[in-house]
């Protein structure tokens, strides 16, 4: 019988983004109550006002700087890169003039002069119909409330005073925010708006904190402390959990923890199947800093060592000897383990520090990767030789991203030996052995790959940007995200195609993007010929959990019936329907609810 005293149960739904079930008090974090104040300021104070602002930009930026180095170093490089967009509104020339001429104009205290110009820019981008774009205007505001904050004097809150462990329930985090959150005191957070491709909910995986967003009005519904239940897995916000809830909750925790110490159990063994074949797990990284997690997390050295994240997030280019310890340190570090270093993939949307590139329509089809490194021969000198140096180590491999041609891949291999040549005559010894391999992320590469497997020692599969190109799908876009499917026949007839080519010329073939973590794909994957996969250093125990439990019999079954099969969503279903028989365990977050 329930009890006759406890409030009806109530459940929100909303968009999951991070993993994980919190159970504790709801905090309700408000927004700030300060009104902005507008007053006229007189002739004489307008320069004064003028220079307000630009002590608060100052300001502004030391302190988001001093957030990105604590991200970076809690988190690395890629996760520190989400504030690069808050650091460029601070210098953004237009918004800036538009603020002081508004303020002389009107001649308004700077408060208001920035807030209605940085609000007319915010409102513009939440009204573009693209979720991506539209969820920038998230980070515009997180910098306009700095920069706000420091105008007025204000104190942020910071939640990482907290005293008693809490739910945090708002109407949206920020980004710096939720960068800053104590996990130990913030047990998961839910807010009304928000979406999977929100900075916010990036900065909330890489905490793993449990998180929902899009809840739409839940924090204008519940009062502090009100007994929660937050499930980051399936999106559910259940207030006043009954009995039968918290049990079956309950024992989906105890699950979890007693898969987790399993998992433990196989960081020291071989990823290898139920009937003997063996499979590579690597790691991918983008910092020598997360060698510590890959070293401890069981993976085989690192499949995908992504170095344009060396040149990100700093005022300057780093020279060819601290691009040298850097690889060295890693594959110091990971000896005898291998360490697949891909040279860079800049250009387009990731732009280099001090270096003009014009604005492209398309970026992800433009000047980047392999493209802008043959075209910038000083950049591609200065990596290619710091490489080749750290390849005394012995155990490095190289790869080239985005090869889309042989005369790509003719042209870098010529560049290379060039570089080989000049550390030859300069007696700078390297390893005369390392081996070199391309990236397979274009349609085009996959179709010639017979030609281009006669000249490199391993292909590894960019799922990410094949999928993309293939299907001609921006995954970043969700209006069209639907069509992102990497199940779709003409993806794997790609892949197959790639694995075959690399069969016939005696050289492997690997998995870097996301598919190679993804759980229910994983045995799709193996059936199709994949002998190596890498993966981010926190899902290396689970994927290597599942190749553990199935046998290649399993595996190539499920290959013929998706080679044969004409639906997408078909063949995800068959191959979950796998994943889930072989290793029900890491599954049961899917079964409630």
């Amino acid at each position: 019988m329930p009890d006759p005293t406890q409030k009806g149960e109530q459940v929100f739904r909303g968009i999951p983004v991070s993993g994980g079930v919190a159970r504790g008090h709801v905090l309700i974090l408000g927004k700030p109550s300060d009104e902005i104040p507008r007053y006229e300021v007189s002739e004489s104070q307008v320069e004064n006002e003028v220079n307000r602002l630009e002590k608060a930009l100052v300001q502004t930026r030391h302190e988001l700087i001093e957030v990105q180095h604590k991200v970076e170093a809690a988190m690395g490089a890629k996760d520190a890169s989400i504030f690069d967009a808050h650091l460029l509104v601070l210098e953004d020339q237009t918004l800036i003039e538009e603020v002081t001429r508004l303020l002389r104009t009107q001649r308004i205290n700077v408060e208001q002069a920035f807030f209605e110009i940085a609000e007319k820019y915010a409102t513009a981008l939440g009204a573009i119909e693209d979720d991506y774009l539209r969820e920038r205007a998230v980070d515009m505001r997180d910098v306009t409330q700095r920069i706000l904050d420091n105008l007025l004097g204000r104190k942020e809150v910071m939640l990482r005073d907290l005293k008693d462990p809490c739910i945090i329930v708002c109407h949206d985090l920020t980004p710096s925010t939720t960068a800053q959150l104590d996990k130990k005191l913030v047990l998961g957070f839910a807010t009304d708006v928000g979406g999977r491709t929100s900075h916010t909910a990036i900065m909330a995986r890489s905490l793993e904190i449990p998180a929902i967003v899009g809840l739409k009005e839940v924090s204008t519904s519940l009062e502090s402390g009100d007994d929660a239940l937050l499930d980051g897995y399936n999106g559910l916000l259940i207030i006043n959990p009954t009995d039968r809830t918290l049990f079956e909750y309950g024992q989906l925790v105890r699950k979890k923890l007693s898969t987790q110490e399993r998992l433990r159990e196989l960081v020291n063994l071989p990823a290898i199947t139920l009937d003997g074949q063996k499979i590579v797990l690597s790691a991918n990284i983008g910092t020598a800093e997360e060698v510590e997690a890959v070293a401890s997390s069981g993976a085989e050295g690192v499949g995908l060592f992504r170095t344009e994240f060396l040149f990100l997030n700093r005022g300057e280019m780093p020279n060819e000897s601290e691009q040298f310890e850097a690889y060295r340190r890693v594959a110091a570090a990971l000896k005898p383990h291998p360490v697949v270093i891909r040279t860079l993939d800049l250009g387009g949307d990731k732009l280099m520090p001090d270096q003009e590139i014009p604005a492209e329509m398309n970026p992800f089809l433009g000047w980047r990767a392999i493209r802008y490194c043959l075209q910038e021969l000083s950049v591609f000198r200065t990596q290619l030789r710091a490489i080749l140096r750290a390849s005394v180590e012995g155990n490095i491999k190289i790869m080239y991203p985005m090869i889309s041609s042989l005369g790509e891949l003719n042209e870098a291999h010529e560049f290379l030996s060039l570089c080989r040549e000049e550390l030859r005559v300069e007696g700078i010894p390297f390893d005369p052995n390392l081996e070199v391999g391309m990236m397979i992320e274009v349609p085009s590469a996959a179709l010639v790959a017979d030609a281009l497997g006669k000249r490199v020692r391993f292909f590894s599969i960019g799922s990410n940007d094949l999928i993309q190109y293939c299907l001609a799908v921006d995954r970043s876009n969700e209006r069209i995200a639907h069509l992102y499917q990497p199940t779709h026949p003409a993806v794997l007839r790609l892949i197959q195609l790639t694995v075959q080519a690399g069969d016939r010329n005696q050289i492997w073939t690997g998995v870097c993007g996301e598919m190679a973590s993804d759980l229910t794909l994983v045995p799709l994957l193996l059936g199709l010929g994949v002998t190596e996969l890498s993966v981010a250093p926190p899902f290396v125990a689970a994927v290597k959990f599942l190749i553990r439990n199935i046998t290649m019999t399993e595996a190539r079954e499920l290959a013929e019936f998706a080679l044969n099969c004409d639906c997408p969503r078909e063949i995800q279903a068959k191959s979950e329907a796998l994943a889930r028989k072989i290793t029900p365990t890491l599954f049961a977050h899917k079964d409630l609810r």
